[in-house]
Order: C-alpha cells, then structure tokens, then sequence
C-alpha cells in the first residue's frame, strides 16, 4: 500500500544501534559527527533572534509565491556582497534548501530524468532524487593533493535524458570550491544539453582563506539556466528556522519563463511562514558576528589536528578550502565502517565513515569540525591512537 519512492531500509544501521547501546548503558560520547551549530556552546544573543519575530506584520496574511519582498530584497544585498546584482523577483523563499531542491526539480525534470551530483557528497540527493521520480547519477570529484572535478568524466554523463547538474559550493564534506574552469566545462555541458545548473551554496561563507581561481557565486549572470539554493541554516546558524531561497538566473528569456512555471510552483505550496520571513533580514544583517565565531572555532580545531598529525602516522589529512569538516585518510586494510565502529566500542568517539558520503572506496573517515574545542582535542587524539594502534 505504499508508494516505491518511500521503499528504504528502515532498520537501524550498524553505527547507530552501538551509540545506541553505549548511551542506554550510561556511558559518554564524544561526537564527532556533530552538524548542529544551536548544540556546539556557541554565544547567541536570544533577543536578537527571538525579538525580530514579534513583527506586527505576522499578524496579518499576505501570499506572495515568491516570499515577503522586504526580505527577498535583503537577500539580493546579501549577494551584492559578491558581486552579483539581482532583481529580487528572481530570488524565491522557501521553507528549506530541501523544499527549494524539491521544486527546482519538479520544475526540470519528468519521471526518469537524471540530474548529475558529486560524489563524495552529502548523503541527501538520493533521497530528494527518488522523492521527485528523479534518477540522481554520480561525476566523481577526485583528490591528488586538492579536490578537483574530474572533467572528463563529467563530460561522459550526457545524455538525452540529462537536466541539469547538481554542484556544492564549497562541497561538503570535502570543503572544495568550484573553480572558474570547472564552471566553464559545466556550462558548456549544460548548454550541449540543455540541462540546468543547480548550486547548493549554503557553506560558501565558510573559505578557510581567498582564491581568485574560484567562482564567487553561482548567482551571478550565466549563459546557461541556473539556481543558486542557500537559506538561513548555514549562514544564520539557524536551522531551527527554516528559511531557504532559490536564485534564477541565465539567458532572459529561458530565465523569465522558469521563473513564471517556479512562481505557480511556488504558489502551490505556499510554504514560507510570516513571522521567520519577516524577522530574517535582522538575523542576516547579524549574521557576521555568528560567522566569525564559528570560522574561528572551525579553523583552530583544524589547526589542532593538523598538530596532532606528525609525519610517519598512518593517518593523514586531506586539504579542504572550507565548511565545516575533515576528511581522515586512514589504513583501508580495514572498512571506513569498522574504524568507525571500533571508536565507538573502544573510546566512546562518534565519527562518519566515508562511505556515509559515497566515498568510492575505504580509507576515510570525516569529523565535524564543530565542537567546542575541549570535546574535539579529546576526541580528536582519541581517534588518532585508536587508528594508530590498529596499524
């Protein structure tokens, strides 16, 4: 009686039934998996976030499929900061990055399209995929001393059926950015194929440092369709507020008749809600503070591991140019699962195997690089023993 789309495995993994057992029986953990920026003892100030949503404009309901202007215009000057100036009739609110994935998708493709993602990659496209009747397929990015695109096995994925290409800008977890040739090779692709493309940048805040290779947004003028998806999430450190835009751009005419199928798309669901939207552009114009925070804590715990990782240990560091994450290369003699789980048994330290984000092989494992500093400098060398011992 139940739709195939919803057709997955449901049963605990192996990861999550030993943390499972290990906090039912008392027993700590030192969680390295830790995404939640409201959970990791940073400072916000709770009138700052909660007074902006007692807006007497709350009160009254105003549909508008593309979300209040006020604060679609906010957005816009949020972009400007990058170099990109937007009318902001071509920005839409949503109610998440997920629910923007969602109609961008429903916008392109019919049941049985394909969309190419990156792979490694957050673990969540499959699933928004097959939610839309939408067949995600995998372009490889590929390390040799940084993250690249693998261009020629991009250029392979073509076909009758593709619609567009999916990028995370910076990609998480491999914190790498796209840079101007790759963007140049993709738009090309899209433009053989008529296919979009769909940029996710909601870590592009986050650059551990300046590169003039790299696209500073994908919400600048292209010659190809595109949607440049962020929300409040990452750049507020506001999950728990569920606010999200998609930003159209690309030829004029392409772009005009996406934004008006997007609009009754849009105006079916009308998902956005007063208050959130309205208390926004307060919370933006705040949002550098917060940032600052979390990039300093973010590149001193990275600074701590590096000192950790000496020459001569079996475990290394690969490089990332931002987010929030580190990616561990350790021994593949045995499965990224079995690391993983031996740290939970042994030290009481929670990590995510590489395969959690669709690493190709084993030998990686990626930590949050969230947690106060204590938590993570414990947890950190706890890991760094345990691999080196079962070396």
């Amino acid at each position: 009686m139940f739709s195939t789309r919803t057709n997955w495995p449901l049963a605990p993994n192996r990861l999550s039934s030993l943390l499972h057992d290990r906090l039912a029986r008392g027993l700590p953990v030192l969680d390295l998996t830790e995404s939640n920026p409201t959970r990791c003892g940073f400072s916000f100030d709770p009138q700052e976030i909660l007074a902006p949503l007692r807006h007497p404009r709350a009160l009254i309901y105003e549909p508008d499929p593309r979300g209040i202007r006020r604060t679609r215009e906010v957005v816009a000057q949020y972009y400007s900061e990058r170099g990109a100036h937007l009318d902001p009739d071509q920005i839409f609110l949503t109610a998440s990055t997920s629910e923007a994935y969602s109609f961008v998708f429903r916008l392109l493709a019919n049941p049985g399209d394909t969309i190419l993602a990156p792979q490694p990659s957050y673990p969540l496209f499959d699933f928004l995929g097959a939610l839309n009747d939408v067949e995600i397929l995998p372009y490889p990015l590929v390390y040799h001393d940084e993250w690249r695109v693998d261009l020629e096995a991009l250029a392979s994925r073509r076909g009758p059926h593709l619609r567009a290409v999916l990028v995370v800008h910076p990609n998480n977890p491999t914190g790498s950015y796209i840079r101007q040739r790759e963007h140049e090779r993709m738009i090309d692709l899209c433009r053989r194929n008529q296919a979009a493309i769909i940029a996710d940048e909601v870590f592009a805040d986050y650059a551990f440092g300046e590169s003039a290779e790299r696209v500073a947004t994908h919400a600048q003028e292209s010659d190809v369709l595109t949607f440049a998806l962020s929300g409040l999430s990452k750049i507020c450190a506001l999950p728990q507020m569920k606010l999200g835009w998609i930003v159209v751009t690309g030829p004029s005419p392409l772009r005009s008749e996406a934004m008006s199928r997007l609009e009754v798309i849009a105006d079916t669901y009308l998902s956005v809600n007063a208050p959130v939207a309205l208390a926004a552009p307060q919370w933006l114009a705040r949002r550098h503070a917060i940032q600052a925070q979390i990039l300093g804590r973010v590149k001193a715990n990275l600074g701590r591991l590096e000192a950790m990782l000496t020459p001569g240990l079996p475990v290394s560091k690969l490089k990332a140019d931002g987010g929030w994450y580190a990616i561990l290369r350790v021994p593949s003699h045995r499965s990224d699962e079995e690391w993983a789980a031996d740290l939970i048994t042994a030290e009481g330290v929670s990590v995510h195997p590489g395969h959690f984000y669709d690493f190709p092989a084993d030998g990686f494992l990626v930590l949050s690089l969230l947690p106060e500093p204590e938590v993570f400098e414990t947890a950190a060398a706890k890991v760094i023993s345990l691999i080196c011992a079962g070396s």
